[in-house]
């Protein structure tokens, strides 16, 4: 299968009055249709600059990023539903900027809020939301403009902890189950290893790729809550806390 997403040597620095500081050094990986990666790294080693070159929003003074299918959507920390528009309308606003409003996408809109538990929100207020609910809607914002690749950046990180288990089990299952291919950095080692297929650790900055581990779990234990519960779930978490301490 080809591959969705290639990077190939990536290289930047900031520079300021400073001076120059390097976030990523020759950094190299690759991501193929369906694939859930998930990155952790040491605070402040880069991961939020390698997700803002592969969105294009920075280029990389060094390497290549090669993309196969040209469409990228982006969760942010914060889900910046506009409180002037009820749920129906932040959820179609990429529609609208994108002029691609049609009876076939305002059908597909209630058809992903009805299938993700929000049909009977459609007229509300964000303020009316619960957190998790903000989150779920700024993921039917993202998908309903068809994204090949996925970007999620802490996207729970603003949530409570039982709020942020529970929506992190939601937006895991309607990931998987639209086979979209994602990208989560996260802090939060037991998210990352509770959702993705593969973590991968970065070094300290200027980062590049320490180690790739690839994820696996019981067919029955597959969701991310069920593989917290997992004798695999607290080996991996252990070998994977040692990958980032190892130095210290």
């Amino acid at each position: 299968m080809e591959n969705i997403l290639e990077l190939q040597d990536i290289s930047h620095s900031y520079h300021g009055t400073d001076g120059e500081t390097q976030a990523l050094s020759h950094l190299s990986l690759s991501l193929k249709q369906g694939d859930f990666v998930s990155i952790v790294g040491p605070s402040g080693c880069g991961k939020s600059t390698l997700l803002s070159i592969i969105s294009g929003l920075i280029p990389p003074e060094y390497g290549k990023v090669i993309l196969h299918g040209s469409h990228i959507g982006y969760m942010l920390q914060k889900d910046h539903l506009l409180e002037w528009r009820n749920v129906y309308r932040n959820i179609i606003l990429g529609l609208e900027i994108q002029h691609k409003i049609t009876d076939g996408t305002r059908g597909n809109a209630h058809g992903l809020l009805e299938q993700y538990g929000l049909a009977d929100f459609t007229n509300a207020k964000p303020s009316e939301l619960s957190g998790g609910m903000r989150q779920r809607v700024a993921l039917i914002r993202t998908l309903i403009l068809e994204p090949d690749l996925l970007l999620l950046d802490e996207p729970f990180s603003a949530l409570d902890y039982q709020t942020r288990l529970s929506v992190g089990d939601d937006i895991g299952q309607i990931i998987r189950k639209e086979n979209k291919t994602a990208i989560l950095v996260t802090h939060d080692l037991a998210e990352a290893i509770s959702l993705a297929d593969r973590v991968i650790v970065l070094t300290e900055r200027p980062a590049s790729v320490k180690t790739i581990v690839p994820i696996s779990f019981p067919a029955e234990k597959n969701t991310p809550l069920l593989r917290r519960n997992t004798p695999e779930f607290n080996e991996y978490f252990h070998n994977i806390w040692k990958e980032l301490h190892v130095d210290e």
